[in-house]
């Protein structure tokens, strides 16, 4: 079993660190006997587990081994069998995930500006979000922190977009890229809808059921009376069946 002897004292001083026994650090690499990682301080860390720890610990194998080289952490971090980031804090054998696989967006609903009052606006819900997966936002490129979601509400985007659906909104895409859907604010009211741009600035908003829905040409001057923002590029939305199937022959 070979060990380099010299990256024990680096090997301790990140436990340390981050406040990690090595009973907490043995149960987290699934070694039975806590006596064995305690022993890495004086002993060095076993080469077969050298690139294992080190990424455990997330910083450089060769500096851990050699010292050479970046450390290449910020902070101390733990990465589970899932991918998970923890923080490197052993509580009771446990840990806390501070950077999920999932991202918690927050929801934003159209909503009276005081309680009675028929002018709305669109705020955040603070009683509401959203899970998605990080690796769905980072597919797209979407920053994390840009990302919300709300609630269509009506039949015009139907049936491409059902009333009562969750949609995810991209604020970091506000330009208009002809034929993509967008989240808009049209005078407090939250608008789900086509986008087309116009000559002369002017703009199309394009509902799915169009139908019911004729399009719509917004003059320059209109956009602006009308107080109409984009919020977003609409990326996601979920669809939930309106009729639940009758079994037949019960």
């Amino acid at each position: 079993m070979k060990k380099n002897k010299a990256c024990g004292s680096r090997f301790k001083m990140l436990l340390n660190e981050a406040n990690i026994t090595t009973t907490g650090f043995a149960e987290f690499l699934k070694i039975s006997k806590p006596q064995n990682v305690h022993n890495w301080y004086t002993r060095g860390v076993p080469h077969y587990r050298m690139e294992e720890v080190a990424k455990k610990l997330s910083v450089n194998t060769t500096w851990l081994k050699t010292g050479e080289g970046p450390r290449d952490a910020k902070e101390l971090r733990l990465l589970d069998e899932s991918g998970n980031v923890l923080d490197a804090q052993a509580i009771r054998g446990t840990y806390r995930v501070i950077e999920p696989l999932d991202v918690d967006l927050p929801f934003y609903k159209e909503t009276p500006i005081t309680p009675g009052d028929k002018k709305t606006h669109v705020i955040k819900d603070p009683g509401q979000s959203i899970r998605m997966p990080r690796t769905d936002l980072d597919s797209l490129e979407i920053n994390h922190a840009d990302a919300i979601c709300a609630r269509m509400i009506g039949n015009s985007m139907a049936e491409k977009i059902e009333d009562g659906s969750v949609v995810a909104i991209d604020q970091g895409l506000t330009q208009i890229v002809d034929g993509e859907i967008y989240a808009i604010e049209h005078d407090g009211m939250l608008r789900i809808k086509y986008l087309h741009r116009v000559p002369g600035n002017a703009l199309r908003m394009r509902s799915h059921n169009n139908a019911e829905y004729p399009d719509e040409i917004l003059r320059a001057a209109q956009i602006e009376e009308q107080n109409i923002r984009v919020l977003g590029w609409v990326f996601w939305w979920s669809t939930l069946n309106k009729r639940r199937p009758e079994v037949p022959f019960l």
